[in-house]
């Protein structure tokens, strides 16, 4: 099996975008913005037929004061292998990818197992505004603005049962439009997942844009999920799958390598990839490193649901 090994991260500067390289401009203009926005349709041309706007979202308190990664960067620098292996390879590849109509089959243990239809899934006035570190485990880290929902809101609504200790994710199976599903690389489709409390802490969030707009098809459009405080590969995107279970989800790249990606995947410095440290970290955009911090800076938030565990048997 081919596992690729990571791009070179190129040393290039940042192309700052006014509006959004100053948290405190962001807010300012980003606040104007998006009530203009407000009664358009932010979404691919079908959802937006349907219905579903992401309006004016409030800005959350869990959002960093950091500087924002541009957002050329954020949209053409992507690990997306159902689209190419390359860095690049996303951006150039996934603009036919059809987001419309777009459904999410809900399985497992909870109340009323079906299918939604991506406009009930959603209800814009839950959606935030969420600036969050993002760190891939090939050393490179990004700060993005999400737009969403928090996951602990979608699962409350599924009304899982007693039986519910995990959730799984699968994202969608199209060779003809994911050029890179069709290649041995990985077992498609996509599979993730997360412990209950992982999924319901307040920091596991669902995206439908970033930088005031609808989600890019490279970024994982029209639904994605985000968890902070795990290494990229956990953030599964184009989500068409959700199903609650009683048993540990067996997840794809834990099946591929599982002595190089852990079920957990928290952003860890003191556990190294076999192949690299994960030690010290690149800001796209920056040239010189950074110390990686433990749960990415988020362990105020999440160290409580590991106490107790082996973070390096548990990675």
């Amino acid at each position: 099996m081919l596992i690729k090994r990571p791009d070179p991260i190129p040393p290039r500067e940042v192309t700052s975008e006014d509006l959004y390289k100053s948290r405190r401009r962001f807010l300012q203009q980003a606040g104007a913005s998006m009530a203009i926005l407000a009664g358009s349709a932010l979404w691919p041309m079908g959802a937006a037929r349907a219905g579903v706007r992401i309006g004016s979202p409030k800005h959350s308190r869990f959002s960093t004061d950091e500087d924002l990664t541009s957002r050329e960067d954020v949209t053409t620098y992507n690990n997306y292998y159902e689209f190419g292996t390359s860095k690049s390879d996303p951006s150039q590849n996934a603009g036919q990818l059809p987001t419309d109509p777009w459904s999410v089959e809900i399985a497992g243990e909870v109340a009323k197992p079906g299918r939604l239809a991506l406009e009930d899934l959603l209800r814009p006035q839950d959606f935030e505004e969420r600036i969050y570190r993002h760190r891939c485990v090939e050393g490179w880290s990004m700060v993005i603005p999400w737009i969403g929902f928090p996951l602990a809101s979608l699962v409350k609504r599924l009304e899982p049962t007693s039986q519910a200790r995990y959730v799984e994710f699968t994202t969608l199976y199209d060779p003809k439009h994911m050029p890179g599903q069709r290649r041995d690389i990985l077992d498609w489709p996509y599979v993730e997942g997360l412990r209950m409390d992982e999924a319901t802490n307040p920091l596991a969030f669902m995206a439908v844009g970033l930088y005031g707009d609808p989600l890019p098809n490279q970024n994982g459009a029209p639904l994605r999920l985000v968890v902070p405080w795990k290494y990229g590969f956990k953030s599964i995107k184009s989500i068409v799958k959700i199903r609650l279970t009683r048993e540990m989800p067996e997840t794809t790249w834990h099946e591929a390598a599982p002595n190089e990606y852990g079920f957990y995947a928290n952003v860890n410095p003191n556990v190294p990839h076999p192949r690299w440290s994960q030690a010290r970290e690149r800001r796209i955009g920056e040239f010189f490193k950074r110390d990686t911090l433990m749960f990415n800076g988020y362990g105020d938030q999440v160290a409580h649901m590991y106490k107790g565990m082996n973070l390096k048997r548990w990675f």
